[in-house]
Parts: structure tokens; sequence; C-alpha cells
């Protein structure tokens, strides 16, 4: 009985201090800073969203995958995932192009969503994603704030 509160003690210190062993980083800032239209399928559109992704630490995130969702005026509109790999060095930023694809329900939705009074224009969305780094590297992320559809009046996002 002695030897299994032995053997669950060392495994808890052990957990413990592999707990301290992961790096302790800042959350990476993420903005949208462009979309561009692609070739889609059928009854989908497809766009090329472009984020500025900062990284705030000490030591550099390597990252081999992206995945994303996107979601404007409180309703799902697009998601996208991209297996393109790489690394942004400490303290600096760098922009991913991830393709993302947008349903036609997803636009029907977005559609009846609209007020008549609403324009295409400051429609405020969240971006979800994350970074994937392995086991532990993951880097989850969120930004939010408003955009303006391609073709409206501002003409950009």
């Amino acid at each position: 009985m002695r030897s299994i509160h032995a053997v669950i003690l060392s495994l808890l210190l052990l957990s413990l201090s592999a707990c301290a062993l992961l790096p302790n980083r800042d959350p990476v800032n993420i903005n949208v800073v462009g979309i561009e239209p692609l070739q889609g399928q059928d009854m989908e559109v497809r766009f090329a969203l472009k984020i500025r992704v900062q990284n705030p630490n000490d030591s550099a995130i390597d990252y081999n995958g992206v995945a994303l969702d996107l979601e404007v005026n409180g309703q799902p509109l697009a998601s996208g995932v991209s297996d393109q790999s790489g690394s942004i060095p400490r303290f600096a930023e760098t922009v991913l192009t991830v393709p993302v694809s947008v349903s036609a329900f997803s636009v029907l939705r977005q559609t009846l969503g609209l007020s008549r009074t609403q324009t295409l224009n400051n429609l405020p969305y969240v971006l979800r994603g994350k970074l994937a780094g392995g086991l532990f590297g993951t880097m989850r992320f969120v930004d939010s704030g408003k955009l303006s559809l391609p073709g409206t009046v501002s003409g950009t996002w």
C-alpha cells in the first residue's frame, strides 16, 4: 500500500514539473488585412483571407497548419484550413493567406439576418482560429472588428 502511495505521489510531482517546463507565451495578435476572391464550386463562394500575425514573444513560433472560422453579424459565414508551415520570429510579424469557403446556406443566412436599413459596410465580425504547432505548441486566437464586403462603397475590408 505504501508503494502505491509513493508511485502516485511521484507521478503527481512529475506531472507538475512537466507543466513548469511548458513555455509561458503571450497570445499572438491577429488582424484581418485583406480578402481576395477565389474560384468557387457550384453553390459556394471562396475567398483568400489575409491575416497579419504578430508574435509578441521572446521566442519564435513554429507552425504547421492554420484553421479559421469567420462569423459575421453574429452568424457563421466562412471557414478554412491551410497546411502551410513556417516560423514567425521573435517580436516579428507575417501575413498568412488562408482560403475560406462560404456555402450558399451561409450567404442565405446572412441575407436573412440583415435588416432593410443595414448596409454591407461596418458589419461586426469575429475571427477564431489556431496556428497548429504540435502537442503543446498550438496557439489559438480571436480577432474582432468591423468589415465591409467587397464591392461596397468603401471597397475594402
